[in-house]
């Protein structure tokens, strides 16, 4: 596979909104590794293996586990997890697949109850964000590791 183009350099005006974006996160209540763990789940949807190869090592530098980044792809189905991380990341996902069925209510009152209003806005943000990065990545054949 080959890069299409460096859209930062096409465009660059792209990246500083999506920057604007980025700069919010850190500042969430959301803990750090956790919101790693958002961008890796939903980069393994999407397909992204520049985002996958990025977040993970960025949540490898957070002190999140290798056996917990193995297992992300099939997260309910290990016992890694706690009730809140499972919470967000299905809600995650129901958000990244929202032309299938949208967000149900059980996802969505399940992670309102766990996180509150904010944190919930604050995982639905992360979870855009990601998204939009994994799509200018996936259009553009970025190369993990360049």
């Amino acid at each position: 596979m080959k890069t299409r183009m460096n859209i930062n350099d096409a465009e660059p005006r792209i990246y500083q909104a999506m920057a604007v974006a980025d700069k919010q996160l850190p500042a969430f209540d959301l803990d750090a590794k956790l919101q790693e763990l958002i961008r890796v789940r939903i980069s393994q949807i999407n397909g992204c293996g520049y985002c996958i190869d990025y977040h993970t090592q960025d949540a490898l530098k957070l002190g999140e586990t290798a056996q917990r980044l193995f297992a992300l792809a099939a997260w309910w189905e290990t016992p890694f997890f706690t009730e809140e991380e499972q919470a967000v990341l299905r809600l995650a996902e129901e958000v990244t697949n929202i032309s299938a069925h949208g967000v149900s209510d059980n996802t969505y009152d399940t992670a309102l109850k766990l996180l509150g209003e904010q944190k919930l806005a604050q995982v639905i943000f992360v979870t855009v964000t990601i998204n939009s990065w994994n799509r200018i990545a996936i259009s553009m054949h970025m190369i993990a590791g360049e």
